[in-house]
């Protein structure tokens, strides 16, 4: 019979590298096990030295092979690269439908690669619940780079830029207009903006509309960083080498600039209040039972309004913690 292995338990060996570690804790992380918050915690204040790099876009846009090129050519110096791929929830088992992993089979056997597929689970904006604990936990574990992919829900996906220090957003020619497709929110998030499957004749009128917004203003470039829009292509290799420069470059604003220092700090608040905000809806859901059948019998029978017994919900919530 298996033993449980205390969650504090597992951060050395997670320091050390090891993968059935750190598949534990991260398991333990996306089911919000309590037991395993201390360790969280201890894992966190290890954490600043992996490069974090989320890479966006509409779905169809080619997303999960890019990650796998990119990933090839950043293990070519030798670098550990983690994965975090977040797949639509399946709507039977609640699991993560894993087409993402599939498309990156080739990387499989390889031991300096590890990738996670992460199921939404309902949350919006692109990411799992627990992605900034996975990226936590394999930055510990010495990935130099993870890369955290978002499902592909298409314009609200802007969470992604709060949670990395390098957001690519990826366009593809053939989408329908596939410029409105960004238009609305992506595009101003890009520190890097890749045109995909550029071997197609239609690539062309998609990276000359991408590079006309950034021009017109849609999105500034600072002293320290232009952004860039690379055309690439995996069937040819076209712009691979390009892109994977450019985020090597993005790694030193990154970490080197006040720029970068002053994005770091907008993520440790979007985390901070990600958290909080993760805390209080636990806190709600455990404790509604207790009053949501008498406040739905007042609210049928119109005794009180529906905003009113809203707040009163949270209140007593809030009262009992």
């Amino acid at each position: 019979m298996t033993t449980y292995t205390p969650s504090r338990t597992l951060v050395e060996r997670v320091r050390a590298g090891d993968t059935r570690a750190v598949s534990r804790l991260i398991s333990r992380a996306e089911a919000g096990v309590a037991e395993a918050r201390d360790a969280l915690a201890e894992i966190y204040r290890a954490t600043g030295r992996a490069h974090v790099v989320g890479i966006t876009g509409v779905p169809g846009s080619g997303k999960s092979t890019l990650v796998g090129k990119i990933t090839q050519r950043l293990r070519a110096d030798g670098s550990k690269v983690g994965i975090v791929a977040v797949d639509p929830s399946s709507p039977y088992s609640g699991g993560a439908i894993l087409g993402d992993r599939i498309r990156m089979s080739e990387l499989g056997t390889d031991p300096g690669v590890y990738i996670r597929s992460m199921a939404t689970h309902g949350a919006t904006g692109g990411l799992a619940r627990a992605a900034m604990d996975v990226v936590d936990i394999l930055d510990v574990a010495g990935f130099d780079t993870v890369i955290m992919e978002t499902v592909g829900v298409g314009q609200d996906e802007v969470e992604i830029a709060r949670a990395s220090h390098t957001t690519i957003v990826v366009s593809a020619p053939g989408l329908g207009d596939e410029i409105q497709a960004i238009k609305a929110g992506m595009l101003e998030i890009a520190d890097i903006h890749v045109v995909s499957k550029c071997d197609r004749s239609d690539a062309i009128r998609t990276l000359t509309d991408l590079k006309s917004m950034l021009v017109l203003g849609a999105r500034g470039s600072g002293a320290d960083w232009r952004v860039p829009v690379i055309g690439t292509s995996v069937v040819s290799g076209e712009g691979l080498d390009e892109l994977v420069d450019a985020i090597r470059r993005h790694k030193r604003i990154a970490f080197d600039t006040e720029m970068g220092r002053l994005r770091q700090r907008q993520v440790a608040e979007f985390r901070l209040l990600k958290t909080a905000e993760a805390i209080l809806t636990e806190r709600f859901v455990q404790q509604r039972a207790q009053k949501t059948a008498e406040y739905t019998e007042r609210l049928l029978t119109r005794r009180d309004d529906p905003y009113a017994l809203a707040s009163a919900l949270i209140e007593d919530s809030l009262k009992t913690n």
